[in-house]
């Protein structure tokens, strides 16, 4: 895929010390998750999973609402900014997108035990990881710089979220 032409050169693959250059870059790269050498989407949805039950002990479902609104309107200014520093409209390390698209799966499976998160887990990756259908439509749908570049990052992974969503919906009702 074409870079946008006002998108600095790609950089190397980022390290600490980009982490920790700008806020955005923490936030983006999922405090960290996002260095994993292979697999960083599933790094970080991983690290979504964890810090949701942490904050899943502490918060009502309505002050979870809030955070993942905060969340999202967060990481579209991280991604955007992220994306834009090391040149390219979706970078691998960039896993905010996953934190946020899982929290979102979480929140709305709840109450719900550990084999269906693992199952909304797997699902969610397989979908996010191989873009089938709809989630490919969204991954082609916004690139760039600017407002467009980091809501970019983020839509293919609220896509597949809510794939996911549709999947559990019709498990659900089935067995019910």
């Amino acid at each position: 895929m074409a870079l946008d032409p006002d998108l600095a050169a790609p950089a190397a693959r980022p390290g600490l010390a980009f982490l920790f250059s700008h806020p955005a870059h923490a936030v983006a790269l999922g405090f960290g998750a996002g260095l994993a050498p292979r697999a960083p989407g599933t790094f970080g949805t991983l690290w979504g999973w964890a810090s949701f039950l942490l904050l899943q002990a502490w918060l009502s479902p309505g002050a979870l609402a809030a955070v993942i609104l905060g969340g999202f309107m967060l990481g579209w200014w991280a991604c955007t900014v992220t994306a834009r520093a090391l040149g390219s409209c979706d970078p691998g390390a960039v896993v905010w997108d996953e934190v946020v698209a899982f929290w979102i799966v979480l929140w709305l499976i709840t109450p719900a035990g550990l084999g269906e998160q693992l199952a909304a887990f797997t699902l969610f990756r397989l979908l996010d990881a191989l873009k089938p259908g709809p989630v490919g439509w969204a991954d082609r749908l916004f690139h760039g710089h600017g407002w467009r570049g980091g809501l970019g990052v983020i839509f293919d992974d609220l896509v597949a979220a809510f794939c996911t969503l549709l999947v559990f919906a019709a498990w659900r009702s089935a067995w019910t």
